[in-house]
């Protein structure tokens, strides 16, 4: 599926979210600005759906819609009535970085266990198998939250609120990288044990090179290609599991606009996000792409 496809599907679902959700959305915009809970008079529910073009036939909200995102207008927030733009925009920026530097910290634990321990029949690669099993399973909000207690909380090592500051995103790039290095670590673990049967392991290792060696230039490079397809994947699991991670330790990020606008109904706002997290999912498509050829120039662009 192509990346203009993703994001045309997810314009299409945000539109009817809009459209379809319960209540009048005029009246859900006054409600807001006003702070009352009462039906607004015909006249000012008909102001609020002529500014909106609520009015208009659903196919002419739907073309003025995919024309608005086309030159980057995601509407305007029901709650704060400002471009919902220009509030993710704002936002956006701590959770990217948490979500790329989990990402990265994953694939460091990843690659680490398993070129130390595929392949070996031994106590530690048993060990280190079954760990990756666990973290795979584990919820990243309760590990988030057991990490908060003992590291912040009772040893103060890290601070409470993690903010912006480089110390304060050690917690939650962990508590979001130890789910996705299990996955990422059976993954690649699987095609690494398989791989160090072929004929050119076992030709290195006759010429003389030693075993780390062996894992790290010849190996590794073939059995990274199934995890990095699954990198496609994770960042959008990243960028949502980010969202939660930032509620639990109240950083600064999208997590707190998603959080308010969900309990306002500021449906633009959701909408919104969910559009930019389509389209970072579309160009990460992209850049895996390009990252299958970078690993093994083999493979063709289709």
């Amino acid at each position: 599926m192509s990346a203009a496809t993703v994001v045309w599907l997810a314009a299409t679902f945000t539109f009817l979210v809009q459209c379809l959700m319960p209540g009048d959305r005029a009246q859900i915009i006054i409600n807001m600005a006003s702070g009352n809970v009462g039906e607004a008079p015909p006249a000012e529910l008909a102001a609020v759906n002529a500014k909106y073009g609520f009015d208009q036939p659903l196919v002419l909200q739907y073309a003025k819609y995919l024309w608005g995102i086309l030159h980057g207008d995601l509407g305007l927030s029901y709650q704060q009535h400002r471009p919902v733009i220009d509030i993710i925009a704002e936002q956006i920026g701590p959770t990217v970085i948490l979500a790329i530097t989990a990402l990265i910290a994953a694939w460091v634990i990843a690659v680490l266990t398993t070129v130390l321990a595929a392949g070996r029949d031994n106590m530690w690669s048993t060990l280190l198998s079954g760990i990756q099993v666990f973290l795979a399973t584990v919820p990243p909000y309760w590990l988030a939250t057991i990490l908060l207690v003992v590291f912040a909380v009772q040893l103060r090592i890290f601070p409470v609120i993690g903010g912006n500051s480089l110390i304060g995103l050690v917690l939650p790039t962990i508590a979001l990288a130890l789910e996705l290095s299990g996955f990422l670590g059976q993954v690649v673990r699987s095609e690494f044990t398989r791989v160090l049967e072929q004929p050119f392991v076992i030709s290195a290792r006759a010429r003389g090179m030693g075993e780390l060696g062996v894992r790290f230039r010849h190996v590794l490079r073939h059995a990274a290609l199934p995890g990095i397809t699954l990198s496609g994947w994770a960042i959008g699991k990243l960028l949502s599991g980010a969202i939660l991670i930032e509620a639990v330790f109240a950083r600064q990020g999208l997590g707190g606009v998603l959080v308010a606008a969900t309990s306002s109904r500021d449906v633009p706002v959701v909408s919104g996000a969910i559009l930019i997290s389509a389209g970072l999912f579309a160009v990460t498509s992209m850049l895996v792409d390009l990252t299958y050829r970078i690993v093994d120039p083999r493979i063709k662009m289709t």
